[in-house]
């Protein structure tokens, strides 16, 4: 059986298609991922004013989809869409347009031959759940196969946080270390009979894309009066040297107003810029106050990080997990190149994302150890990781597998009796005894 979900981000949408044996539909721990297709162009919601562009740049991976499910099965493929935190700028922005696009979106799968199960707009809560499902589900944290062929509960396993960096949006996932503890945004998870008190905070306007915006605004802030003079030209310290919807707090923006950037490098002035984006005074000295007023748990275990944090990280040359310092010295070298240079030291070489990886490192290290508060020895805990295996890290997965109901309810999960060790012991002592039977018969 098949399953499609497209992932209606701020900046792009991707499709995926999961696949599953039908004869064990219940059991989750044979999903994998099938195929994975990225939409050209923006986001769905930069069509707010012609939403029905959008048809056009969802055929090219659509087609690519049916020739990878056999025809016969594409009726019976249930195909969710997903919308993330640019949908829900626009919805808080302007609820008509956020409804027209989605209405759109709606027609034009009724045209298509699989069963549409509808297009909605997830929670950021929703969004970071989702991610944390993901990693766990597919690095084995929930189930396993034991002697026998079957799936079981791994013993003594920990899960892991989720860490997940969008364009619109930042999300956190953990278990904390109490998680009786009464904090905020901690839902309660139930999975393969088993329940998880999940931490999980969402921060609007916290993405990547958004946040350089609001980069680029206090910039513009600074600079702008009525006597400026047209062409305005700005300086970027977070820009390598080179010639939104999240921006409402900046009223002194002028909209029609042409602006030139000029990126400087300058690492150590880009993380001053960098960090006024970041509330700290609103925690006022309380434990556990990563910024804006929030209250989290203190951070534990291991971290996966993915999307946006995987692919700034890859941008330096870095993979899977390292020390603070290997981090901040790769930044300041990354951010000290020039436009020139960078060209050369990018494993896949994007004018758009070039230009603002140096903003995203910065971000990124303020945004983990001055937001999240890991430090120089938690931070070797977090690895950053596009996928396991071939199935991508993303919230989609999780996401498919809740709207499928296909978590086995408490009564199919098959548990072993003992303990690992105990069990080992009395394997240990059965084949002693074993033996000795068979030297006394051949004694006799």
């Amino acid at each position: 059986q098949y399953g499609i979900v497209f992932d209606a981000g701020s900046s792009r949408t991707t499709v995926y298609v999961y696949e599953w044996p039908a004869e064990k539909e219940n059991d989750t721990g044979v999903v994998s991922q099938n195929f994975k297709c990225s939409v050209k162009g923006p986001g769905i919601s930069s069509y707010e004013s012609n939403p029905g562009a959008l048809a056009k740049p969802f055929d090219d991976c659509l087609n690519k989809v049916k020739e990878r499910i056999p025809v016969h099965l594409h009726k019976n493929t249930s195909v969710y869409l997903g919308a993330t935190a640019g949908m829900r700028l626009l919805r808080l922005q302007n609820e008509t347009a956020a409804n027209e696009v989605l209405a759109s979106i709606q027609n034009y799968f009724r045209a298509q031959p699989f069963e549409f199960r509808g297009a909605q707009i997830i929670t950021g809560p929703e969004e970071g759940v989702y991610g944390w499902i993901t990693a766990n589900y597919l690095m084995g944290n929930f189930l396993e196969r034991n002697l026998w062929r079957t799936w079981v509960h791994p013993y003594g396993k920990e899960t892991m946080g989720a860490l997940d960096l969008g364009g619109a949006s930042t999300q956190i996932s953990f278990i904390p270390e109490d998680s009786q503890e009464n904090f905020n945004s901690i839902l309660k998870v139930n999975l393969y009979g088993y329940n998880y008190n999940v931490y999980t905070r969402s921060f609007q306007c916290y993405g990547r894309d958004e946040a350089e915006k609001r980069l680029l605004a206090l910039l513009l802030q600074v600079c702008l009066s009525p006597f400026a003079m047209l062409p305005l030209q700005v300086f970027s310290n977070c820009l390598s040297r080179f010639l939104g919807l999240c921006l409402l707090p900046f009223a002194n923006y002028y909209p029609n107003q042409l602006v030139n950037f000029h990126g400087t490098g300058d690492p150590g002035l880009c993380q001053e810029m960098v960090s006024l984006l970041f509330n700290f005074t609103a925690c006022r000295g309380r434990e556990y106050c990563p910024f804006n007023g929030f209250h989290q748990p203190k951070v534990k275990g291991n971290f996966v990080a993915f999307s946006g944090f995987y692919y700034t990280i890859n941008a330096l040359n870095l993979s899977g997990h390292f020390s603070l310092a290997d981090f901040n010295s790769s930044m300041w070298f990354f951010c000290s190149r020039s436009w020139a240079q960078l060209q050369f030291m990018l494993p896949k070489f994007e004018e758009l994302y070039a230009r603002s990886y140096c903003f995203s490192a910065n971000f990124i290290y303020y945004l983990l150890v001055h937001g999240y508060n890991f430090d120089a020895e938690t931070w070797p805990q977090i690895h950053f990781q596009k996928e396991v295996g071939n199935s991508s890290i993303a919230w989609s997965l999780g996401y498919m597998l809740s709207l499928t109901n296909m978590i086995p309810a408490e009564g199919k999960l098959i548990q072993l009796p003992l303990k690992p060790s105990l069990f080992a012991g009395l394997l240990i002592f059965l084949t002693a005894m074993a033996l000795l039977c068979l030297l006394f018969l051949v004694y006799l």
